[in-house]
This record gives structure tokens, C-alpha cells and sequence, in this order.
């Protein structure tokens, strides 16, 4: 069995955010998010990364990842570009973004040749995660099972404004049975520590309970999920990109729950006892920053994640 591969997706703009801030360095030592994830990743048993990024990012990203990274760990980068389309199909006149994350992972159909992880560039995971993942997809041998690393709501939330999470239905035994993407997600009453999604347009709220588990795109697939994705993205460009050309994103949240539905695939929820640490605000870094020193301090990690 081929050892699982880790992919991240590096290719987005943080448009709250105002910039690459997958680049922000986050520790006195110029180490970025990324650094800590692969780190971990790393750490936990993954041999080879796989980057999805931009072309216009190729040098910053060898310079800023790559340089110290590949000394320790295998690693290969491939661009997304909107021109990666089927054949028979084009890009609409006057889209300028790519098509979302699924786009993304099949940038990188070529290298992935076993089962893959697949996590943002941005998002602080936890060591646990990618170990409880490693292990999944070491053990699993089923072409159709599938994991995510489920993260408690209330270890994501933002205190600068709302987030967009992925809130989790689960059976008894664990395994996925729906996904919502749900915006606007945030403390309703920070003291109380209750959770609420604002809806825009009605102005109304709805709770989301302390302990719900939300997906924060940090899947683990076996093989077969590139094969779906190259068949639906068809489906998607013929249906969904027709209805909104300029905006329409082909999704693995969105993927994983139409699989969900049709009975094709199942995925384990691993719980991720982490708490999440991401820059989706400006305001946000100061907090990252405090909290990467506290974790050096305490010896979960080193002074350098890369030395020279």
C-alpha cells in the first residue's frame, strides 16, 4: 500500500484579509501557518507535500517554503489556472477566479498516485489531526472510505467577526451523513460562550450549540476521489458554472456531500481535539502570534521548525 501524500492548497487570496496571507510570518523566526502544518504533517508520518499555488506566487513560494522545508520532507508544487477545463469547455467571458477547491486538488491529479490528505494553507490543524488522518489512511484499504478531521465550533471561531464552516451531521458510529456550509458563523454572547449564524438578509440568528462539529477542509481521501471529482467537475461546468459563470465554485465540502448522498462513499469523522488558529482578519494575527510563542515556550515545538 502507497503511503498517503499530503495536499495543500496554496492557490487563494484571503479577500477579508486583503492579500497573500498565507506569506504572513507569524513567529520571530519568519515561519509562516504553513510551516507549523507541514511540520506536523511531517511529524506525523507524511513523506511527501504536493502545493497547489499560483503561478505568480512560484517564486515567493521557494523562497518563503520551499528553501528550508524540502530539506526535511519531499515536496512538489503544481499551479491551478482557470484554463484547467475538460475538453469542450471554456472560460466565461469576464471570470477571473478559478473554480473552487476541487479545481484545485485536480491540479494535482498527476502526482497523486495513493491516498492524499488535503488541508488549506492558511489554517493552524493541530499535531493530533494529522496523525489520527496518517493513520486512517495507512490502515484503510477500502477505495470508498473516506475521513475528515471534525473540530469542535467553538476552537474556530474568530474574535474579529464571523467565519464560513462546514457543520457536520454525524450517525452513531461516527461517519458523515451531511455537510452544510453555513456563513456568517460567531459568538453570539462571548461571556455565555453561545454561538449563533447571522443571516444577512433576514438579520435573524440561528444557535449553533457548544460541541457541534464543523469541518474546517482538512479531508482524507483514498484514490477514488480523484476519479469522481474529474467526472463531476463535467456535471458542474455544464450546470452550475451555466447558472452563475462568475462565481460558480466546484466545492469538496459539496463534492463529499453529493457522494454522501448517492451512497458512494463513507467518511469517518476523526475528532480533532485541537484548537484551530487561522489570520482570517488582520486583527486576528496578534492572537496567532501570541499563541505560537506559548506553544514554543511550552516545548510543543522547537525554537526553528526548519534549521538551516
Amino acid at each position: 500500500m502507497k503511503k498517503p501524500k499530503l495536499v495543500v492548497m496554496a492557490a487563494g487570496l484571503g479577500s477579508r484579509y486583503g492579500g497573500l496571507k498565507q506569506m504572513e510570518s507569524v513567529t520571530p523566526q519568519n515561519e509562516i501557518i504553513l510551516d507549523f502544518a507541514c511540520y506536523d504533517a511531517w511529524k506525523a508520518g507524511f513523506e511527501e507535500i504536493v502545493f497547489i499555488i499560483k503561478p505568480e506566487m512560484e517564486e515567493d513560494f521557494r523562497e518563503r517554503v520551499l528553501s528550508r522545508m524540502e530539506k526535511y520532507v519531499k515536496c512538489s508544487y503544481v499551479f491551478q489556472q482557470i484554463g484547467q477545463l475538460p475538453e469542450g469547455f471554456s472560460v466565461p467571458d469576464g471570470r477571473t477566479k478559478p473554480w473552487g477547491t476541487c479545481h484545485a486538488v485536480m491540479a494535482a491529479k498527476e502526482l497523486l498516485d495513493g491516498p492524499f490528505a488535503v488541508i488549506n494553507a492558511d489554517d493552524y490543524y493541530g499535531r493530533d489531526a494529522f496523525q489520527k488522518v496518517f493513520d486512517f489512511l495507512s490502515a484503510e484499504t477500502d477505495e470508498n472510505r473516506y475521513c475528515m478531521a471534525g473540530y469542535y465550533v467553538e476552537n474556530t471561531l474568530s474574535e474579529q467577526g464571523t467565519v464560513t464552516r462546514g457543520v457536520c451531521a454525524t450517525d452513531e458510529n461516527g461517519l458523515l451523513t451531511a455537510i452544510d456550509e453555513t456563513k456568517n458563523i460567531g459568538w453570539k454572547d462571548p461571556q455565555a460562550g453561545t454561538i449563533c449564524a447571522f443571516e444577512e438578509k433576514t438579520g435573524e440568528t440561528r444557535d449553533i450549540p457548544r460541541g457541534t462539529v464543523v469541518s474546517m477542509n482538512f479531508w482524507g481521501f483514498q484514490p477514488s476521489m480523484m476519479d469522481y471529482m474529474l467526472r463531476d467537475f463535467d456535471k458542474f461546468l455544464r450546470e452550475d458554472a451555466v447558472k452563475n459563470p462568475m462565481k460558480a465554485e466546484y466545492l469538496l465540502p459539496i463534492e463529499v456531500g453529493a457522494l454522501l448522498e448517492r451512497g458512494t462513499v463513507s467518511v469517518q469523522v476523526l475528532e480533532a481535539t485541537d484548537k484551530w488558529y487561522g489570520v482570517t482578519y488582520k486583527e486576528d494575527k496578534e492572537k496567532v502570534e501570541e499563541a505560537f510563542r506559548r506553544m514554543k515556550e511550552a516545548g510543543k515545538y522547537p525554537e526553528t521548525l526548519w534549521p538551516v
